[in-house]
């Protein structure tokens, strides 16, 4: 099992280069089933995600590979299957994805209730009652979620008790464009990943409007085409690298990251005294001070984004005064607290909020990834803590950031991957 080995206090400078958006590309993968030819995807970065859903897509019949570095086939062509089974779907939430495209397309799907996670349940219901408005007879069979039926239009409420969600947009989105008549779909989520969802569908013919806002109309289509696209900048990333310039109180300017896609963090970063300044082709963040603290709250695109909620944290263990982060997107997602105060962080959780009183220093410890962000974030207060850290469990970040260890060690980080024998504790 692989282990980053980090020794902190080193001020990160220079510029690094933000990968392909992961939660961009998932769906668009899915998406080009939908075609009757294959599609290239530019910009694709090569994450533990993306192999599985290429896996996936292989699996329904498809033929999905790089055929370059960082570019993407997908030929749906020879699809003759519309099962997506527990073993593959269980690698990650996001292959629930697929469900909608070959509903959409096939009029059937047969896709496997995702499993736990440990940032807390994440319920397929408004999935569920999307798809059945748009026709689907919806049954569960043995774990499995089958769709059937004829797709038609319909008008669709999306909102939940955590706001919109995103898959449950993209997966309804997708269906509905090749459904028969006129399809509304109110409180639609905003994230700029599912923008880039519903242009590339428009791309291969489909017939959306109202992008980048709460009501989506499409107009069904009886076809649609492969085309060549380059996916969105991974803004989850542009911001751990913001955040990390931060910390160290370094000065890194973040290629591809869009000021769109970060005004939120950008607007904290800001009145925590930190420097962040738009320049051509990306942002520049550089901190010569210990941050101030700040409150947060997590919510849906435009507000300040769950992913980048644990790095944050980090950021706010070693700011001057007290800090509150109130999650409310996924309430239980902080399972990086503990691991925070190991490495002297003084952090404290009283519901959905975590209350943070700042520390001069950290100081390196060994810890444990349990989640994606969370080893982000980990990652983060290694950089800024005294002495070495080492960060079990890595994998989890390998799901979502490329080649982070090589960017952050072009920046001047002190951090390598070795191969580990996980402790016992």
């Amino acid at each position: 099992m692989d282990v980053f080995k980090i020794q902190g206090g080193v001020p990160l400078k220079g510029e690094v280069t933000v990968s392909g958006s992961k939660n961009a590309v998932l769906p668009l993968m899915c998406a080009a089933l939908m075609g009757d030819s294959p599609s290239i995807i530019r910009n694709v970065p090569r994450l533990r995600d993306v192999f599985s859903m290429i896996e996936i897509l292989n699996s329904l019949g498809a033929e999905a590979e790089f055929i370059e570095d960082s570019v993407l086939r997908i030929d749906p062509y020879s699809v003759n299957k519309y099962e997506a089974p527990y073993e593959q779907v269980k690698k990650m939430r996001a292959s629930i994805c697929v469900l909608g495209p070959l509903f959409g397309k096939f009029g059937e799907a047969r896709v496997s209730m995702p499993g736990g996670c440990v940032i807390g349940p994440r319920p397929v219901d408004i999935h569920l009652k999307g798809l059945k408005a748009l026709g689907a007879e919806i049954t569960i069979e043995h774990g499995y979620i089958v769709a059937k039926g004829k797709p038609v239009g319909g008008e669709i409420f999306l909102g939940g008790r955590f706001g919109s969600s995103v898959t449950a947009t993209a997966n309804i989105l997708m269906a509905a464009v090749l459904a028969k008549g006129r399809t509304i779909i109110e409180s639609a989520a905003m994230e700029p990943e599912l923008g880039d969802l519903a242009q590339f569908l428009n791309r291969m013919g489909a017939k959306i409007t109202g992008l980048h806002s709460h009501v989506l109309q499409i107009e069904g289509v009886s076809r649609l085409h492969g085309i060549e696209y380059s996916v969105i900048a991974d803004r989850i990333e542009a911001g751990t690298f913001m955040l990390s310039a931060a910390i160290t109180q370094g000065d890194v300017f973040v290629r591809n990251a869009q000021v769109r896609h970060l005004r939120a963090l950008m607007d904290k970063l800001i009145l925590s005294g930190i420097q962040v300044n738009e320049e051509k082709d990306g942002i520049r963040v550089v901190s010569e001070l210990r941050p101030k603290s700040a409150e947060i709250i997590t919510f849906s695109f435009p507000g300040f984004p769950t992913d980048l909620q644990a790095q944050m944290m980090a950021l706010m263990s070693v700011a001057d005064g007290i800090s509150v982060i109130t999650e409310k997107i996924y309430p239980e997602r902080f399972m990086h607290i503990s691991e925070l105060n190991r490495m002297g962080a003084e952090i404290s959780l009283e519901g959905s909020t975590a209350v943070i009183k700042g520390v001069s220093t950290l100081s390196g410890a060994p810890v444990m990834a349990s989640d994606l962000r969370a080893s982000a974030g980990l990652v983060l207060g290694a950089l800024v803590a005294k002495g070495e850290s080492l960060i079990y469990r890595v994998y989890h970040i390998d799901r979502g950031y490329e080649q982070i260890e090589k960017k952050l060690s072009d920046l001047g980080a002190v951090i390598i991957r070795e191969k580990e024998e996980e402790p016992s504790v």
